[in-house]
């Protein structure tokens, strides 16, 4: 009997840094977790990556995220957002968590998410890594090895990506490195 995969909506915060959301991306990729997102998580994905990249560059990218993750946008969660409890700017990806069924979300602003829905919790990225990196270590290290073996323009080692990752996901990067060693 197969493992249900954990269900987990991803907040636009962790999907706009570029290191960050690659590994988020490719670990759902890998079967890690079941990724989940609405339309507006998405728009405001797309905004945030606007004022880095350009709007050419942030369509296209959402596009991909969509293309290579199709089952992931949740919908008809609107009539619930206004039973929501947390932050009113974020009831919205509570809503979409809570029309999913899923048992995680996974924001920077943890204290938005407060007062979830029952089942619902909150988690920071690096929590969240670190609990997928707890669970199936050898397949997230292989993310990591394959998401440097991809980034070509310029060429990243793994160090240096662990590097960059370390700002945003500390205690993820430390536990990758102790691993790769």
């Amino acid at each position: 009997m197969s493992k249900k995969p954990l269900r987990v909506v991803l907040d636009a915060d962790v999907l706009y840094p570029f290191s960050l959301r690659d590994t988020l991306l490719r670990a759902a990729e890998a079967g890690l977790y079941q990724i989940l997102w609405s339309s507006e998580i998405l728009e405001e994905t797309r905004r945030n990556l606007v004022t880095l990249l350009g709007p050419s560059v942030a369509d296209r990218l959402v596009t991909l995220m969509k293309d290579a993750f199709p089952e992931a946008e949740v919908e008809g969660y609107e009539p619930l957002v206004s039973k929501q409890k947390n932050h009113p700017k974020d009831r919205h990806v509570a809503a979409a968590a809570e029309k999913a069924s899923a048992e995680w979300i996974v924001t920077q602003n943890l204290r938005d998410f407060r007062n979830l829905p029952s089942g619902i919790c909150a988690q920071s990225p690096d929590d969240f890594l670190c609990s997928l990196f707890e669970r199936d270590p050898e397949t997230l290290v292989a993310v990591i090895r394959e998401q440097s073996r991809a980034l070509r323009n310029p060429p990243v080692s793994v160090e240096q990506l662990l590097d960059g990752l370390q700002r945003t996901v500390p205690r993820f990067a430390k536990n990758a490195r102790m691993r790769l060693r």
